[in-house]
């Protein structure tokens, strides 16, 4: 993990360094008596504390805004605390106003920390989220797709179903979303890459979803969605939004970025499970000019 920010430590590396020489050559080195040894102790240790953090945060997470703010703040903290240190080795005047500067990192790195993990705490929350989503796929320990392990089309229908009887006439929506030109990817880049652009969408799909809607791997290309107490219009939007989402994701493959677009059908939960998904296939199947404007049981392709 920590390759993937090899650019990040040599810059904190360099910038030790350059805080070293600056310094060595515009301070006064102080006579071994006046060390005081407890301060360099307290305040050589929090750097080295702090420069520990910063290689346990970034050899244990993916890059992205959390990693940046939480490495980037404790990274402050280490060269604050470092400059503090060498203060104990060197004299500097007091008209300098850059050893006040390096000091004051330790609370503007303190800030960003706490940033850093106001936002973690919310990216902990989406995971609880989407584990939630992921417990009821295994509640009763059926059957799941292999590739995204998401339900298959056997529970999507038991569970329209079970919906149309727990409670009849409530409104609960279908939506088919299906990926453009999926056999293309699968061409280009190989199978594998396209069973890692299934997951991909399948991953975002979920974080996007409430905790009581369903997400299913419905055939080949194709998620299905089962939206319980959602009206059509309001189906219609959220597919228009998870289409957005998907749309703008950047999955990158070795032969290049791959380029993901969804569309999708949307349709009252109120017939036969086959009934309806046969007539959503159909619509999803349909070239893009030939879709319905009016939202009889399909939605204009996103």
């Amino acid at each position: 993990m920590l390759q993937l920010h090899r650019s990040t430590l040599i810059a904190a590396g360099l910038a030790l360094l350059a805080c070293l020489s600056l310094y060595a050559t515009l301070g006064v080195p102080k006579s071994f008596h006046d060390w005081k040894w407890t301060d360099i102790v307290s305040e050589g240790g929090t750097a080295v504390m702090a420069g520990s953090w910063v290689l346990f945060t970034l050899s244990s997470r993916p890059g992205g805004l959390v990693t940046r703010l939480l490495a980037g703040g404790l990274a402050l903290i280490m060269l604050g605390s470092f400059a503090d240190c060498m203060d104990e080795f060197f004299a500097i005047s007091k008209a300098a106003v850059w050893d006040n500067w390096l000091e004051a990192m330790v609370p503007i790195g303190m800030l960003v920390v706490t940033i850093g993990m106001y936002y973690w705490r919310h990216e902990q929350f989406r995971l609880n989220e989407h584990l939630q989503k992921r417990e009821r796929l295994f509640r009763d320990h059926r059957a799941f797709d292999r590739i995204t392990q998401l339900a298959n089309a056997d529970y999507l229908r038991r569970q329209i179903r079970h919906e149309q009887a727990r409670r009849p006439g409530q409104p609960c929506a279908l939506v088919l979303l299906d990926i453009d030109g999926f056999h293309l990817i699968n061409r280009e880049f190989g199978q594998p890459e396209g069973d890692r652009v299934l997951q991909a969408v399948g991953h975002m799909l979920l974080l996007n979803l409430r905790n009581d809607d369903l997400l299913c791997r419905y055939a080949g290309d194709r998620f299905a969605l089962l939206l319980p107490d959602t009206s059509m219009a309001e189906a219609a939007a959220l597919a228009g939004h998870l289409a957005a989402m998907v749309g703008q994701m950047r999955h990158h493959a070795k032969g290049g970025r791959v380029g993901i677009s969804l569309r999708h059908a949307c349709a009252n939960a109120d017939a036969a499970p086959e009934v309806l998904l046969a007539e959503l296939s159909r619509a999803v199947s349909q070239p893009a000019a030939a879709y319905p404007a009016a939202p009889a049981t399909a939605t204009a392709p996103a």
